[in-house]
């Protein structure tokens, strides 16, 4: 069989992933080669269909990025929802609830000045400021591989080949991916990236870091009775054990909506843990029936979030590439908090680019010059506002009281706590042996859905004929193992019925997938690779 003949492309940086991160890196960018009089030409790239289509966030943004770069973005026609007028903390358990208002509110949970907004809005805006700064985006070209030169830099990606079957083989209208290649290449593909994850497996970008860990966060948008619009209310307790970290938001929206959601980390050690199963119990609480009572459900989406906060944050940086944004772990996980951090992430990383660039005008920007970005991170605002939570989350995963003690004396101390750095395990580590049977609520369909009938709101579609993108790297680990150590929590964890077993072997149900890459993830084995597909996937239109 001869070689296969490959369209080539070369620009100066390819974007991967066009959310916050990845578009405020591309605008900032094309502002820093035009102070600089450099030429510099930039490629965004993402999976979606349409920009916006793959963005599902809560989305309660502090402003402060993005007025950094556009400090009239909200009379520029920024998508705000709504200014927060009101916000609060209510602690559920099964007979009722307390509320924390005003000074009993922890600072965390304080949402005054922020804006309410749409993950898939924010990123159109800030996409169509990139093509007005003459930056390419090309929504539909799912990058699934990393190039490489003989010195192993980094030199651009390959798009994932169009046309072929279940089987792999090639139908009628196979076209190959094409290679772009490029002298930096930009990774903003949010959590879990398959690209960020196949330089974690090669250049040990994660040996000085704790493992990242993980939140799963399920959300919905509700058409309501009520006028709840500029309101942001959080909760915590019920119907969460008190050693699992995690919690629910209701934010309002305009013409009566409500984006409502629950995340839950990912390091609760229970095999059987249905995180969907747990966010619709949640709803069944009498606070959230009388929210919801004669609404509609409108839309559905999960989404994994990187928890681990500073400690877990990898290097992000090496020959001929960066990484920025969830790709990089900029979260914070105390305020549930990230797109500011995002867009954060994209300008420091575009400014430490220009620089690099200017020093090596042929061939792939160099590692130490890349690692500028550190040095501008480390001076930033972001980074102070991490490093006062930087051992918030460790705390948790020694249970509620211990977390809690964790973040009032690192609210005092300003994140100092005794013993300096704290250790985490990561999240597939922490699992028992043996599955501890979670009771599941009664689907209504009216207030609480079942994972097919919640997939159905999430607009998800894939091509039913094309290699699967979810691979099972050894399926008798499955069957051998995974059955009677841990009761295949697959069939669990996943949000979207992507996991069915029947007749003692697994069943993929790809087209299910809402790409939240809770099973790369929470995979006790990792053995499941989440790999791009041809196309498809979630519709997240104004969420």
């Amino acid at each position: 069989m001869g070689i296969m003949e490959r369209e080539s492309l070369e620009v100066d940086v390819v974007v991967v992933g066009a959310g916050p991160a990845g578009l405020a890196f591309a605008i900032q960018l094309a502002r820093e080669a035009e102070a600089s009089s450099q030429e510099i030409g930039i490629l965004v790239l993402d999976k979606a269909e349409e920009i916006g289509h793959h963005q599902l966030s809560g989305a309660v943004m502090d402003p402060r990025a993005i007025l950094e770069m556009f400090p009239l973005a909200a009379e520029d026609g920024f998508p705000i929802q709504s200014h927060v007028k009101d916000d609060a903390l209510m602690w559920l358990s099964e007979e009722g609830k307390k509320t924390f208002r005003g000074a009993l509110c922890p600072p965390q949970f304080k949402n005054h000045g922020n804006w309410i907004t749409s993950g898939n809005l924010l990123v159109k805006w800030l996409a169509e400021k990139a093509e007005a700064a003459g930056i390419e985006v090309y929504p539909g070209f799912a990058a699934s591989e990393l190039l490489r030169d003989d010195k192993n830099a980094v030199v651009g990606v390959r798009t994932v080949d169009q046309g072929r079957d279940k089987e792999g083989k090639e139908k009628s209208n196979f076209q190959p991916g094409m290679d772009i290649m490029a002298r930096l290449t930009v990774l903003s593909e949010g959590t879990r990236g398959s690209l960020a994850k196949q330089l974690f497996a090669t250049d040990d970008l994660e040996k000085d870091a704790n493992p990242q860990i993980w939140g799963v966060g399920i959300k919905e948008i509700w058409e309501v009775e009520h006028d709840l619009e500029g309101t942001v209310f959080h909760t915590g307790g019920w119907p969460l054990e008190k050693s699992h970290y995690g919690g629910g938001w209701i934010y309002g929206l305009p013409d009566n909506k409500l984006s409502i959601g629950f995340v839950m980390g990912m390091d609760h050690g229970n095999a059987s843990f249905d995180y969907h199963a747990k966010m619709q119990e949640w709803k069944t609480h009498p606070m959230m029936r009388d929210l919801l009572k004669g609404g509609k459900l409108v839309r559905y989406g999960a989404k994994t979030v990187p928890e681990g906060g500073l400690y877990s944050m990898p290097k992000c940086h090496g020959d001929g590439f960066l990484m920025i944004g969830d790709s990089a772990g900029h979260m914070n996980a105390a305020r549930l908090k990230g797109i500011h951090l995002a867009i954060k992430s994209g300008m420091l990383g575009a400014e430490a680019a220009a620089s690099a660039l200017a020093k090596t005008p042929e061939g792939p920007a160099k590692d130490a010059d890349l690692a500028a970005i550190d040095v501008l991170f480390k001076a930033s605002w972001a980074y102070e506002e991490l490093w006062k939570v930087r051992n918030m989350r460790q705390g948790f995963q020694k249970g509620f009281w211990s977390g809690s003690m964790a973040v009032g004396l690192a609210t005092v101390t300003g994140g100092k706590l005794p013993g300096g750095k704290k250790p985490m395990v990561a999240d597939h580590n922490l699992y028992r042996k043996g599955a501890v049977t979670q009771p599941k609520p009664t689907f209504d369909n009216e207030l609480i859905f079942d994972k097919l009938t919640d997939v159905y709101h999430s607009g998800t579609v894939h091509e039913e004929d094309q290699p699967s993108h979810l691979v099972v790297l050894d399926t008798n680990i499955c069957t051998d193992r995974c059955t009677v150590e841990y009761g295949n929590p697959c069939q669990h964890f996943c949000p979207a019925a992507v996991y069915e077993w029947q007749d003692n072997e697994v069943k993929i149900n790809a087209s299910n997938c809402v790409h939240c890459k809770t099973c790369d993830i929470a995979d006790p084995y990792q053995n499941i690779d989440w790999e791009v597909p041809e196309g498809g996937g979630p519709v997240y239109t104004g969420m």
